[in-house]
């Protein structure tokens, strides 16, 4: 299989200059599915902390970089929506954000909010032993002892002993973002979830500080306002 990725068929929502050059890194396995951006891209396009993969694989080896708490050796590694990348040699602390349009962007955070990260549940289930199990966006797992939590509800997982910190139910009046879609990177509550009597997605409608918009519930999600890296 190919090494490379053909700039022009990279998924909007990556980063990239489309037209410099003909490719750019392929994705390797991991999380975030074909959304997911190399680490190597946001390394060396985005805040240009290296010039190479050859460059990232040596930075990477020195477990100078951690990606949810984890130190990374994958410079092909998967970064998508809500993960929190870390260097904590140079005290800096980033969270992959919507930017306008839904293009992911780094949203600088302190060391406080990066032992976190937010997630969008995608799924619940009962494994063996009889634990139940939540999956959320990004194809990661988390087991829970109470079943207070929904699909489309957002959590917040310590980095460290991967507990649960903090539920935002999904609910009229929740703060959310716009994550995909015309409306990526917007930020408003939930005014109205008008539910289609049909296999067709549910509608939701946002009111933010510049008006309305209207989207499909899969591309919103619940989020803390210490989430959004406003500091205010």
């Amino acid at each position: 299989m190919t090494k490379h990725q053909k700039r022009l068929s990279v998924p909007k929502s990556w980063p990239v200059e489309r037209k410099t050059d003909v490719f750019t890194v392929k994705a390797g396995a991991g999380p975030h599915g074909e959304e997911g951006v190399p680490l190597v891209v946001l390394l060396r396009d985005v805040l240009g902390y290296v010039d190479s993969k050859k460059e990232a694989r040596y930075a990477l080896s020195e477990d100078s970089i951690l990606v949810n708490g984890e130190p990374i050796n994958d410079e092909q590694r998967p970064i998508g929506i809500f993960d929190i990348i870390a260097f904590p040699g140079r005290e800096e602390f980033y969270r992959v954000f919507p930017d306008e349009g839904g293009r992911l962007a780094l949203t600088e955070i302190d060391a406080e909010s990066a032992d976190s990260r937010l997630g969008k549940i995608a799924g619940k289930q009962q494994i063996p032993g009889g634990d139940t199990q939540l999956t959320l966006h990004d194809g990661t797992n988390v087991l829970i002892d109470e079943d207070d939590y929904s699909a489309k509800d957002s959590i917040v997982v310590d980095n460290d002993d991967k507990s649960i910190a903090a539920h935002f139910p999904y609910e009229e009046g929740a703060l959310v973002t716009a994550v995909r879609g015309n409306h990526g990177g917007k930020i408003g509550e939930i005014a109205e979830i008008e539910v289609t009597q049909s296999s067709g997605s549910n509608i939701v409608t946002v009111e933010t500080d510049d008006g309305a918009f209207e989207t499909v519930e899969e591309y919103v999600v619940v989020i803390d306002e210490n989430f959004t890296g406003d500091d205010e």
